[in-house]
């Protein structure tokens, strides 16, 4: 009998993940409540772990008298020598009480502590055990779905992922093996509440440090993750090793770790962004390949900016349904208005710059009524600097207000200290006339009407790509457009 009960001792650690401690401290609270339900009380009861041996055992504690007056209590000197031969009237004797001695009904309480006890023991150590994983990734099997929930199974637990977790593109049968991001457990009445999701941008995080090992040790952070489920993200990286190309890293050689990304994602586009601290430098970063003319910062505490690109630009800065600048949005946390360069100089947004510019760089009261102010009238800007603007076509300060150094340098014979120095010059003042810059109802953008305007996604990596582009941005593939007018 003590081999058969050591043995289910072990089999419930072995297979329940229960610690033996709790086992046997389970059985005793069983034994206990059998003696109880046999002699109406556990006043006198006394128990014996022996953990290495997996036993316990329960004594009944008896005073040896000439005549027994209560059973429970007491013993008969002569019934007491047969249990031991030292015994005396007035001493107290241990007698041990097997499980056969308590009867059926007692037994019958035992089991249904032991059986009550174990569950409760079972959904804490399943509990703790997923709990402590919150945040990471978990792989298991399609069982079922029910009113849109899908069940997973874990192995030891049951995990659910909610229809707001699960991307819209993907779908399962039984056995399906399944790969999530372990969001939250919850204790519930009838056990842990494993919530498992594949729509958090967590789940993306967790992609990336499984395949891009820069990821995972450190030397490239993941600064932010935008999602459209199922259809797009925008992951914002950075390293602040100078020597380490953090979209470079991501995409891999030839594109093997985005496409393994993008695998796992069934499909999901992806656009590998770098972060920066200059917020015009991330929104272009975040928005390429799209063409930015420029960005003004119409509302800084707010977070307002307004981009201005081409009218060919539009579209794709956009995207379908507004995807793209709602994602690009999100991403930098500003409020993001797009416009175009021709709705741009028909409003109030190009008056009122050239009005700030003028106030700004005016010297009196003659300068108030000028119409434009030119850059000659600045004399920190050098002579050659000056002779490059010209060239260019750039001879009022209205006419480099909100560019930014990189569009500067694009200039013909515009080098970059001589960016940089001009930027130097004018960041404090055009960081002024940026956030007064009023808002109007026409530069306001209604997404609605470019909904039908095609525009081309990568096939390597699904980034935005234009028809000029002869490589992609964001892969590095090659690109080849076709005129299907041609191919036949």
């Amino acid at each position: 009998m003590t081999n058969e009960f050591a043995e289910a001792v072990k089999q419930l650690v072995v297979n329940k993940g229960i610690s033996e401690e709790l086992v046997l401290k389970t059985i005793e609270m069983a034994l206990l409540a059998a003696y109880k339900k046999r002699f109406g009380t556990t006043s006198n009861a006394e128990t014996y772990l022996d953990e290495d041996n997996h036993i316990v055992k329960i004594y009944s504690k008896k005073k040896i008298v000439h005549t027994v007056d209560d059973p429970v209590f007491e013993i008969a000197l002569d019934d007491a020598l047969k249990l031991h031969s030292g015994a005396e009237i007035g001493d107290e004797l241990l007698i041990e009480v097997k499980p056969e001695d308590f009867g059926r009904i007692a037994a019958q309480t035992a089991k249904q502590v032991v059986r009550q006890r174990l569950k409760e023991i079972e959904k804490d150590v399943v509990y703790n055990e997923y709990k402590q994983r919150e945040g990471e990734m978990i792989v298991g099997y399609f069982q079922r779905e029910r009113s849109g929930t899908i069940y997973v199974n874990l192995g030891k637990a049951e995990g659910i992922m909610p229809k707001s977790q699960q991307s819209p593109r993907e779908h399962y049968t039984l056995g399906d093996r399944i790969k999530a991001l372990l969001l939250e457990v919850k204790k519930e009445p009838k056990g842990p509440q494993i919530i498992l999701s594949r729509s958090h941008p967590g789940f993306v995080k967790k992609i990336f440090e499984l395949e891009v090992p820069e990821v995972a040790d450190g030397t490239i952070a993941i600064r932010n993750i935008v999602r459209d489920p199922g259809y797009r993200s925008k992951v914002a990286v950075f390293s602040p090793r100078d020597e380490i190309d953090p979209i470079g890293a991501c995409v891999g050689l030839k594109g093997t770790r985005i496409q393994a990304i993008v695998s796992e994602l069934e499909g999901e586009k992806v656009d590998i962004i770098k972060w920066d601290s200059d917020i015009k430098k991330y929104i272009a970063n975040a928005m390429n390949p799209v063409k930015i003319i420029r960005i003004l910062i119409n509302d800084e505490e707010n977070q307002e900016a307004l981009v201005v690109v081409t009218e060919s630009q539009l579209a794709i800065a956009i995207g379908r349904q507004g995807q793209n600048i709602r994602l690009v949005s999100k991403l930098s946390g500003w409020k993001l208005d797009v416009i175009t360069e021709a709705d741009f100089e028909k409003s109030e947004y190009s008056e009122y710059a050239r009005k700030a510019a003028d106030e700004l760089f005016g010297t009196g009261e003659e300068d108030a009524d000028t119409e434009v102010t030119s850059l000659e009238d600045i004399p920190d800007i050098e002579e050659g600097t000056l002779t490059v603007l010209k060239s260019a076509g750039l001879i009022n300060i209205e006419d480099i207000i909100g560019k930014s150094a990189q569009e500067l340098e694009e200039i013909e014979g515009m080098d970059t200290q001589m960016a940089e120095k001009l930027m130097k010059i004018l960041s404090e003042n055009v960081e002024v006339v940026e956030e007064e810059v009023i808002k109007t109802e026409e530069a306001k953008v209604h997404t609605e009407e470019h909904e039908d305007i095609e525009y081309y996604e990568c096939p390597n990596c699904g980034a935005h790509i234009t028809e000029d582009m002869k490589i992609c941005s964001s892969c590095g593939v090659e690109l080849e457009f076709k005129d299907e007018d041609n191919d036949g």
